[in-house]
């Protein structure tokens, strides 16, 4: 600034106007040209701070989904061996095999346990209303998000469905059996119609609820898929 200041005061001390004038336009161009660098790098550092929170908030959705796949995995595994009970308790109660009664009468009592999905969070919903949604630039990713949380909220309907109907069969369960001990106490009414048909309509409802659970881990896998695209 010194150096422009002594170059001022030279060119006015001659007379030399238009010179002078030049000089100022170029300085003033010089001084434009500074701050437009000035904006640009500060446009660029923005972008980059942008850009780091987009990625460290994939990191967590990332984070949270793996979990619910642990978890989804884990209802499943817990649905596939009652799944297989219930299939034996309806054969057993279809071929009438009396001499069964003591384990179709344990098999009978499982009807009142019941998977349950607790995911970590609202994914879509909790960025919607926080307005970190505003981070995302891919918005293939945003749609699935909320693709899956559909199915979420739909998976989490069948098993309210399915709490429902455990209460409804716990009265029948004691009408027939004696649930401190699991000793079946009614063995005409466990081998009647009405019971298998408890065994039936649990069972339709789990499968339900496996084919949603599978759902859900083959939609997070593509989000997943893509995260980890936006997060190389």
């Amino acid at each position: 600034m010194k150096i422009f200041r002594k170059i001022r005061q030279q060119l006015l001390s001659k007379n030399k106007v238009s010179k002078y004038l030049l000089y100022a336009i170029g300085e003033i161009t010089l001084v434009v040209i500074g701050i437009l660098i000035a904006l640009s790098i500060n446009n660029k550092n923005d972008e980059i701070s942008k850009r780091n929170a987009e990625k460290n908030f994939y990191r967590n959705i990332k984070q949270q989904l793996l979990d619910d796949v642990d978890n989804i995995k884990s209802q499943i595994v817990y649905n596939s061996t009652y799944t297989e009970q219930f299939r034996h308790g309806i054969k057993l109660i279809e071929l009438n095999d009396r001499s069964k009664k003591d384990s179709l009468g344990k098999i009978a009592v499982n009807l009142t346990n019941y998977s349950d999905f607790d995911r970590q969070g609202n994914i879509y919903e909790t960025m919607v209303n926080s307005g970190d949604i505003k981070l995302l630039q891919n918005n293939e990713i945003i749609e699935r998000l909320r693709r899956l949380e559909e199915t979420y909220i739909y998976a989490n309907r069948m098993e309210t469905i399915h709490f429902d109907v455990v209460i409804s069969i716990v009265p029948e369960l004691m009408r027939s059996i004696r649930l401190y001990s699991n000793e079946v106490e009614n063995v005409e009414y466990l081998y009647g119609y009405k019971f298998q048909n408890l065994f039936v309509i649990s069972l339709r409802i789990m499968n339900e609820k496996d084919a949603v659970y599978n759902r859900a881990l083959d939609e997070i896998d593509g989000v997943v898929e893509l995260i980890e695209n936006e997060l190389k």
